[in-house]
């Protein structure tokens, strides 16, 4: 029986996920170029595959000039996707700048993974997102909307872009057909 569960354990610490990773605020560039020249040099690159700071390109206006500047969207974290070992895990803690994991009990706990449901459109926003949604809709089904300005609100599927993954819905909204777009997330099917 023993074998079996450690088989079933072996099997879960396989699997890739995502952690977030504490650092320093204002040193997550230094600790994912830390992290990322450790990976390379220790030939990590089958455990450790993604390391990614949630940022995101702001436009200021001042004095009538446009200003770019990025926006660390959540300052002190990286998000790494990696197989959690006993060697990965002492790599990445003991990598400069880094002060943790979140999900971590403390005591020398491993931390827990961030669920695809959360990190999924975090990658998403930063288009980055790897897991296709599979929708049981196509062009001319008729849908719901499940969240939103228009939830509950019907229509028939004109066009569906897999990229961005969205659809566009023509509801019938204030008494006129309007087009809306809206996530595949955020749609079911009607059955007819």
């Amino acid at each position: 029986m023993d074998e079996i569960n450690n088989t079933v354990e072996q099997k879960e610490e396989d699997k890739k996920h995502w952690y977030v990773v504490n650092t320093y605020a204002g040193h997550e560039r230094n600790v994912k170029e830390n992290l990322e020249t450790r990976i390379a040099n220790e030939g990590l690159q089958d455990l450790i595959f993604r390391v990614v700071i949630a940022e995101e390109e702001e436009v200021d206006i001042k004095n009538g000039k446009q200003i770019k500047k990025i926006k660390n969207l959540f300052p002190g974290y990286l998000f790494v996707e990696m197989i959690m070992t006993d060697k990965i895990w002492y790599v990445v803690r003991n990598t400069p700048g880094v002060t943790g994991f979140i999900g971590s009990s403390g005591g020398g706990a491993k931390p827990f993974s961030v669920p695809d449901e959360e990190i999924d459109p975090i990658l998403r926003k930063l288009g980055q997102n790897d897991h296709k949604i599979v929708v049981n809709f196509a062009v001319g089904d008729r849908v719901k909307i499940l969240s939103g300005a228009f939830v509950n609100v019907e229509g028939t599927v004109q066009s569906m872009d897999d990229s961005s993954e969205t659809a566009r819905v023509l509801s019938i909204v204030f008494g006129r057909e309007t087009p809306v777009e809206v996530s595949y997330v955020d749609l079911e099917k009607v059955d007819d």
